[in-house]
């Protein structure tokens, strides 16, 4: 993500003038560890900003049943990374959290961005801004306006489905123009995005899926969410163009497996061999 382009989203997040927002840095996104004990934690993107408030922007396509935990994870490894022993506290900068996300995460109402933070439960009044999480669910954008701007403009980027999409919107913001073309010259590289992305959904999917299963406590549950989860990541494959033996080498899994799991899958969306 290029400095103009970060510049464009994170003005229009929070509702300042571009020009405002001198410098932003794109910083390394493994999170330090304490102990050799911790999780490891990786980001999508995180920046620092002129004045050190730091943000990790994080997009998730697929439901993520644990998205709150990992959210306050990170924010909180953010915040806490900082200092070292013996700093003062004075030296800790806002954190900012963005999590766009291509699901429904608030079922209750048909708000698309929300900001978050810590307030008095009483009268609502806002405790600090050390740290704050903004929501952007893509899913519940309104219908378009000709007159929108700012963070609805950018969601309806970022959910754009189609290259006649993406050119409308790029027509009516220079940052977002830019966002454009970044995307386009990413494109040329895209068989080796695609590979990696695959690979990342397949251990998503499967952790999430036994992860579930384990609340539940149903041992059979989980051998059946791992099935679940492996036929819908090769089913999407097999859509993409790979071919059976491609699949098996990108998750993993023994050929025979995949060829079964292939076979229910057409089977199950009426596909004909």
């Amino acid at each position: 993500m290029r400095n103009t382009i970060r510049k464009g989203f994170i003005a229009a997040l929070l509702g300042k003038d571009p020009s405002l927002i001198r410098k932003t840095t794109l910083i390394p996104t493994e999170l330090r560890k304490e102990s050799e004990d911790d999780k490891l934690g990786i980001l999508d993107v995180l920046i620092e900003m002129e004045d050190g408030t730091k943000m990790n922007m994080e997009m998730q396509v697929a439901y993520f049943e644990y998205w709150i935990n990992r959210v306050l994870y990170y924010i909180s490894k953010v915040y806490s990374g900082q200092i070292k022993t013996g700093d003062p506290y004075d030296a800790l900068k806002p954190c900012i959290h963005v999590s766009i996300l291509d699901f429904i995460h608030f079922p209750q109402d048909t708000k698309c961005c929300r900001k978050i933070a810590f307030c008095d439960t009483e009268n609502g009044k806002q405790y600090t801004d050390l740290m704050e999480i903004y929501i952007l669910e893509l899913k519940k954008l309104p219908a378009e306006d000709q007159n929108e701007a700012g963070i609805i403009r950018w969601m309806r980027f970022l959910g754009g489905k189609s290259r006649k999409e993406f050119e409308h919107m790029a027509k009516k913001d220079k940052y977002i123009e830019e966002a454009y073309n970044e995307l386009k010259r990413l494109s040329l590289d895209e068989q080796k995005r695609m590979e990696y992305e695959l690979r990342q959904k397949a251990v998503r999917d499967y952790n999430t899926q036994i992860k579930s299963a384990e609340k539940r406590g149903e041992k059979r549950g989980i051998e059946t969410g791992r099935h679940e989860a492996l036929k819908q990541v090769v089913g999407h494959m097999l859509d993409d163009g790979k071919s059976e033996n491609e699949i098996s080498s990108l998750i993993g899994c023994e050929p025979d497996e995949v060829i079964r799991l292939a076979e229910e899958w057409k089977k199950e969306n009426n596909i004909i061999s």
